[in-house]
Parts: structure tokens; sequence; C-alpha cells
């Protein structure tokens, strides 16, 4: 298929280059074209506009969050200028369910589709073509862009025809995630101080209770304070955090955790972590105890 990408960062240089080994056309977009410029021996074509990667059969958007993804799909020039009809805009960022319910009528109104694709994974998975993709979207739309998905993705999970429902997923799981990150640190300081080996005590807890990827890498994380580089900076889990509490007060739904996960990754970028990786705020319980962490991380103070 040809196929255009919109933001290339870790995540979306990663997910272009899949669509690329799995022989796509694609011409990817990005405000900083030398990220570009690192796929074109890859094959890629490069345009010098978002509208230059809106004329295929469709176009990925991986953006930061809904302030860009609106700039990207609503300003002259942008996706609804340039897409052609019937061609569908596959949104794999993590944003609002309410924008992303807004952005499918306004692109049927244009004569396109929307379908809402977030991903599961970090940037290893993305690189390896092993996301996990959440889709939701009309039947059709999502039929006709699956091989897209797969070529990215190792399973992909269709939710809905109701868009925001893909949103509202990604969202309460990196909910859950940080809510792992934050109860890992907290019992690795305990253990810590108590004098029992960190990496030990991990072994023991994902090889008896908790064998999932997400205590195994995150836990990893932690017990080494292994915080930089970010594979997801911690202004974006806080970003994240504030859009399930915003999902959760549109729909009545009290989310206690949430808001304490709100103000852990406030007081990490308080003290200046706005460069560490989400799982930093697992470092901030054995802080709070005195507990000394590696020069590299006590360097953001």
């Amino acid at each position: 298929m040809r196929v255009g990408f919109i933001g290339l960062g870790q995540m979306g240089s990663a997910m272009a280059s899949s669509l690329l080994r799995a022989g796509h056309e694609v011409t990817v977009y990005n405000r900083t074209r030398a990220k570009a410029e690192t796929l074109a021996g890859a094959g890629a074509n490069i345009a010098d506009t978002p509208a230059g990667a809106c004329r295929g059969e469709a176009v990925f958007s991986m953006l930061a969050d809904d302030a860009a993804v609106e700039d990207l799909v609503f300003s002259d020039g942008g996706v609804l200028d340039s897409l052609g009809p019937g061609a569908v805009h596959i949104s794999s960022s993590t944003i609002s369910p309410a924008l992303s319910h807004r952005l499918a009528p306004a692109h049927a109104e244009a004569s396109q589709t929307y379908v809402a694709a977030p991903v599961f994974g970090r940037p290893d998975a993305a690189a390896a073509g092993k996301l996990f993709v959440v889709a939701a979207g009309a039947s059709e739309a999502v039929r006709a862009v699956t091989p897209l998905l797969e070529a990215i993705s190792q399973r992909v999970f269709v939710v809905s025809e109701q868009v925001q429902a893909a949103n509202l997923v990604k969202l309460s799981g990196n909910f859950l995630i940080a809510a792992v990150i934050e109860s890992l640190g907290e019992a690795m300081a305990l253990v810590d101080r108590g004098g029992v080996d960190k990496h030990l005590y991990l072994e023991i807890l994902t090889s008896t209770l908790f064998g999932a990827p997400v205590y195994k890498t995150y836990g990893g994380l932690i017990a080494d304070a292994r915080f930089e580089p970010a594979g997801f900076a911690a202004p974006l889990g806080l970003k994240d955090i504030r859009l399930a509490l915003a999902a959760a007060e549109d729909l009545r739904v009290p989310l206690p955790l949430a808001s304490l996960l709100r103000d852990r990754f406030l007081r990490l970028l308080a003290h200046g972590g706005d460069a560490l990786d989400w799982s930093a705020i697992g470092g901030l319980a054995a802080e709070d105890a005195g507990i000394s962490l590696p020069p590299s991380s006590r360097d953001r103070k």
C-alpha cells in the first residue's frame, strides 16, 4: 500500500521502518527533516510538508499530544485538507477519547475515514515490529488498513466501531503501567532498606507472583536506577495520567490511584526529571527513604 507517516520520534521512526520492511511504499514527514532523512536509506520517500505525506491510501500520525494532533489535522494544509477521498487517517498517538471522537466525524465530512490505533510497547518492541495495536473504527476501514497494522505489530486487537474506545483502552493500560512502576518502586525501597538485594528481589517476584513483561522490564529499570535515555519521557507519562483522569471524570468513574500517580509525576518533574524515562517515578520512594541512587539519577537535582 502507499502510506504516509507523520511524526518520527523513537516510536514513529521504528513503526515507519516496519512498514518499509513489509514492502509498503512509505512517505515520511517530520518537522525536523533530519529524522526523516535517516529513513531515506531504507527506501522511504521524504515529504516537505504534511500534505506531501497524505497522497496515498492511508496516513499514520504518531505525535506527542492532543494539541499536536489537532494542529496536524485541522490546520491549513493539514490532514483534512490533504487526504484524498476514501483514504484513512490512522492515529497511533496517545490522545484523549474526546479528541478521537471529534476526529471521526470530521474525516467523514471530508469523505475520508479515521481509525484510532494506539499501540502498547516501548521503542525496542517498535523496532522489532512487535507492538500490540488496539484499533477501533468503522469495520470496513479497519479491515482496509489491517495489513498496515499487522506490519508494525505482533497482534491487532479490534475493540469497537466507536473510535474513542481504543484511546480509552490505551489510557487505562498506561495508567496500570504507571501503577505497577510506583508499586514496584515502593516495594523495592522497602526491601532495599531492609538489606535485601533488589535484583534478587526482582528475580523472586518475576519467578513467582508477577511474571508479566511489565514487571520484568520496569523492575529492571528501577533496580538499576536506569532512567536515561528515556524510552518514554516522564512528561508524557504525566500527560497520559491527566488524560485518564479527564476521561474518568467524563464517565464519572473515580480513579483515586491515578490522582496519586499525577502527584508523583509532578514531584519528579518539579525536581528536574523532564528528560528521564517515566519509570523514574519508581525511584522516588527510594529517594523519600534517603536511599542513595546512582549519580546519573541524582544529577537531575
